[in-house]
């Protein structure tokens, strides 16, 4: 028994753990399909519009940088082109230009100058000391005597700042010149510092040769990153956005956004980490992570819970499932002692038979003799009249033993209720008076037949008696059979004064196999077998208990209308 216990804790522990594990796979698997699709479409359409909108951010700047150089530029075209060389060689009158350029954009014009065509500022209007300053060997004027207009890339100069000019070529009297004007630099650079978004995304300004326009927000080496490759002949289109995402030496994941400035000759440059740029996706990911272990935890507690609970139900099943086959075993044991005792009564049945007429055989021979003299002759009558009694009590026993075990097919005919109780009675009292137990009948007389199976209904009421006595007290008690007819049916009440039954066990005391009796004295089929057969007759049988108050089964069966002979 030790090593079945072992086996069947160590079988349910296993089950419990496979059931378990299926139904979480079962369900985790769809989640993690579900949530890595619906990841993948999350992250590809918010790094599709994370990047759209950076580019739309950068391309609405390098409009507002390019418009701002091309309106210096406008600016000094239009005033080169209004005066005559003469008028702005007046340093009077070049200051009032000056002071009007300020006056209507602020301080982006730092100071004028007109240069011949050799090189020298012949007039000059400004805060520094540059009247007579010589730019022939500068690349700004080189570039400038070649073109209409030119913007100059930034470079210190001269007053060892950073600068760099707009300049407008002219002639006059054959002779080259230009009006060149000093953008402020720090207004330029504003425009481009002020391109923030995140902790990590800034932009800058490089040119062809690969040198910073402005000044960045953190430290960048345009020799390590994709600018090269567009600033060595890659060409971006005028309305485009490149766009490149690559991993810098400490292996962090950068974004590069470039656009053209200034026809192509300057790129503006913007970067970003991608952990920055993508920031609301890592705050996702962390949501949805903390969200999907949530979730598989629920899961399997729920999944376990279930297993433990289904496995306890199959369990349960099994334990009664063994219990069904041992009261099988028991209710087979039973019927052949049913047919044992059969056999017995029969045989029983013919030496109490015989025994009745040899005891009236010495009655005739008694009587034949002249023994009127004896003085044991009253004690002789005495004692022959007793085997007689006893032995026709000794066959009404086995007579009815016999009509109760006999294995015939139900035979449903008319029954005086009354008569099948008094030979239940009879069959039992004996019990019953070995147990202390008196059985009292308060059957109502003239009671309608009822159309039932004799053999059945013998059965019912003999569980019920049975039931009874077994119920009783160790010191005895007693039982109560009443009948009488209420509306349709006739109702037999059996009633004991026993120990009753607890409330929780009543809704199951009809239940197969469910017994409040100790292990080995019920089989929990009895009960359930008269609530079969009376069901089927049309009839009810019910209960009424409380612990400790006794228990009254009450049975209603239909009667018929033929009334008692």
């Amino acid at each position: 028994m030790e090593n079945t216990d072992v086996y069947n804790t160590g079988y349910y522990k296993s089950l419990t753990r496979k059931v378990a594990l299926i139904m979480i796979l079962v369900s985790v698997t769809p989640l993690i399909l579900i949530s890595g699709t619906l990841r993948h479409y999350f992250i590809v359409s918010y790094q599709d519009k994370a990047t759209d909108h950076l580019r739309a951010l950068l391309k609405r700047h390098q409009q507002n940088i390019d418009t701002f150089l091309n309106q210096k530029l406008s600016n000094i075209k239009v005033l080169a082109r209004s005066y005559s060389y003469e008028e702005l060689t007046n340093e009077t009158f070049l200051k009032e230009r000056l002071l009007i350029l300020q006056e209507e954009y602020g301080r982006s014009f730092v100071d004028l100058g007109v240069v011949d065509e050799h090189g020298l500022q012949v007039a000059y209007a400004g805060p520094f000391r540059l009247r007579r300053a010589n730019y022939s060997k500068a690349e700004w004027f080189k570039q400038a005597s070649q073109t209409d207009s030119y913007i100059s890339d930034v470079f210190p100069g001269i007053r060892g700042l950073p600068h760099f000019i707009v300049a407008s070529r002219q002639e006059y009297q054959g002779m080259m010149w230009i009006l060149r004007a000093t953008v402020d630099f720090e207004e330029f650079n504003a425009l481009v510092e002020n391109i923030r978004i995140g902790d990590t995304g800034f932009a800058f300004i490089l040119n062809k040769k690969g040198e910073f326009q402005t000044k960045p927000r953190f430290e960048v080496l345009p020799s390590k990153g994709p600018y090269l490759e567009f600033l060595a002949g890659q060409q971006i289109p005028p309305d485009e956005v490149a766009f490149v995402e690559r991993v810098n030496d400490a292996g962090v994941e950068i974004l590069h956004m470039m656009a053209p400035l200034k026809n192509g000759e300057w790129i503006l440059s913007y970067q970003q980490r991608s952990s920055d740029a993508y920031s609301v996706i890592l705050q996702a990911r962390q949501l949805a992570i903390f969200i999907f272990l949530f979730g598989v935890l629920g899961i399997v507690v729920v999944a376990i819970v279930l297993a433990k609970r289904m496995v306890k139900q199959i369990s349960e099943s099994d334990r009664q499932k063994e219990m069904m086959n041992e009261q099988v075993i028991e209710a087979g044991k039973l019927a052949s002692l049913g047919e044992l005792a059969a056999g017995i009564a029969h045989e029983i049945n013919n030496p109490v038979a015989i025994m009745v007429e040899e005891a009236g055989w010495i009655e005739d021979l008694l009587n034949e003799e002249d023994l009127g003299e004896s003085e044991n002759l009253e004690e002789f009558n005495r004692a022959l009249n007793q085997i007689r009694i006893q032995g026709r009590r000794c066959k009404e026993i086995t007579h009815k033993l016999l009509s109760f075990a006999r294995k015939t097919d139900p035979t449903i005919k008319n029954v005086q209720f009354n008569r099948l109780i008094e030979d239940v009675v009879a069959l039992s009292e004996q019990r019953a008076r070995f147990s202390g137990v008196k059985i009292n009948m308060n059957l109502q007389k003239d009671l309608p037949m009822v159309n039932v199976s004799p053999s059945e209904m013998q059965q019912v009421l003999l569980n019920l008696v049975n039931n009874a006595v077994d119920a009783m007290d160790p010191k005895g008690g007693k039982i109560d059979i009443s009948t009488k007819t209420e509306g349709g049916f006739v109702v037999v009440d059996v009633a004991d004064n026993g120990s009753g039954i607890a409330k929780a066990n009543l809704a199951r005391i009809f239940d197969p196999f469910y017994t409040t009796k100790p292990v080995g004295k019920g089989t929990g089929l009895g009960l359930s077998i008269c609530y079969g057969l009376i069901k089927k007759i049309g009839g009810e049988i019910s209960v009424n208990s409380a612990k400790g108050l006794g228990a009254t089964f009450h049975v209603h069966i239909p009667w018929t209308s033929e009334k008692n002979p």
